[in-house]
């Protein structure tokens, strides 16, 4: 039987250049999902032998559906495929439990390679990003953002993205008050002194939900 792929991204136009690209270098069989709650009912009624999963989607942070895929399916196979190419995501994908990271400025061979080492039990990242993530092991205070949770960076991306805190609430489902506490939370890690130097942070850094 071919091995079964699910592609997690909100974009049609993105899950249709994969389908094809991936249909074209083996016999998958591929599902799609444009939600992280969807993806959750296809892992839990269908499961996949490896999950694509872009970070950016509009209901569940990447990292969170990431840790709630793995909860649910404690041995899936994700291979992260983002926007975001800082090497901090990468890093965080990983310790959060995938098995690569490509970027979609990345060559295509590139994600067709991830996507077979990922199913061959391997973990993959590109050789560029291999090396920057190593350097970040070594200088662990390089970034900012390193010290921050996979929640308190979903925050500071959709401050980024222009989102007020009520805004915010409603989009992770969760109190204002919540949102609130976690900014200044965010304030304090970072030495931000207000929510416009977040918002500063957030933009000079490219963080992406």
């Amino acid at each position: 039987m071919p091995d079964r792929l699910l592609l997690v991204d909100d974009h049609p136009v993105v899950r249709t250049g994969c389908r094809r690209l991936l249909a074209s270098a083996g016999p998958y069989e591929i599902m799609e999902a444009d939600t992280g709650s969807r993806a959750l009912e296809l892992c839990e009624s269908e499961p996949p032998d490896a999950v694509v999963l872009d970070l950016g989607l509009p209901d569940i942070g990447g990292l969170e559906l990431l840790d709630r895929l793995r909860r649910a399916v404690p041995d899936i196979r994700v291979l992260v495929f983002s926007m975001h190419d800082d090497p901090v995501f990468a890093a965080r994908a990983l310790e959060a439990g995938a098995r690569g990271y490509v970027t979609k400025n990345d060559a295509p061979e590139e994600l067709v390679a991830a996507v077979e080492t990922v199913l061959a039990g391997g973990i993959y990242l590109s050789r560029d990003m291999a090396r920057e993530v190593a350097v970040m092991s070594f200088a662990p205070n390089r970034s900012p953002l390193q010290g921050l949770t996979a929640r308190e960076l979903r925050v500071l991306a959709e401050l980024g993205q222009g989102n007020a805190i009520a805004e915010i609430a409603d989009r992770l489902g969760v109190s204002y008050k919540t949102v609130s506490n976690t900014c200044t939370t965010i304030k304090t890690k970072l030495g931000a002194r207000s929510i416009r130097e977040l918002i500063r942070i957030a933009v000079e850094h490219r963080v992406s939900p």
